[in-house]
């Protein structure tokens, strides 16, 4: 006969084992977007002209600002362009990819690596104040594409 402290052992420390690893691999919204409606955290971006085991350095035209459409700009240390530059984009009708940190501030991506937020563009919205929100494709020169939140 199985004891009753048995069978709940054997079912809650393999769900606190899972519970524990997707904090693991939870990331928190970035300093700029803590605190805004429809902020979901940061996750791991590699550009496509990726240079691994490089640190390199970005500029962002729009800080974090889900309603208009940014460019990250590759620079060096001290700012001056590479020529580099990756748009915000849309990963569904609703979730935006937002660089950040903040407009024009140089910062570094160890191992070429950036770590953008994703804001869920019908929540951002709501918190704006209005009805709903979905995520559209927007220049951004000099990036080719980008994306914002559009609001309805």
């Amino acid at each position: 006969m199985v004891r009753p402290i048995t069978l709940t052992l054997a079912f809650c420390i393999p769900l606190l084992m899972l519970v524990g690893a997707a904090k693991a691999d939870d990331h928190h919204p970035s300093s700029g977007a803590k605190g805004m409606a429809g902020a979901l955290g940061t996750f791991e971006f590699e550009p496509s002209d990726r240079i691994p085991g490089q640190t390199t350095w970005w500029k962002d035209t729009d800080g974090v600002n889900p309603g208009e459409a940014g460019c990250h700009i590759g620079t060096d240390a001290d700012g001056n362009p590479n020529g580099r530059t990756f748009g915000e984009a849309c990963l569904s009708e609703v979730i935006l990819v937002e660089s950040n940190p903040g407009a024009d501030v140089v910062h570094k991506h160890v191992d070429d690596i950036g770590h953008p937020d994703k804001f869920d563009c019908n929540a951002w919205c709501i918190g704006q104040g209005s009805a709903k929100g979905v995520c559209t494709a927007a220049p951004a020169p000099p990036c080719e594409q980008s994306a914002k939140c559009v609001c309805n």
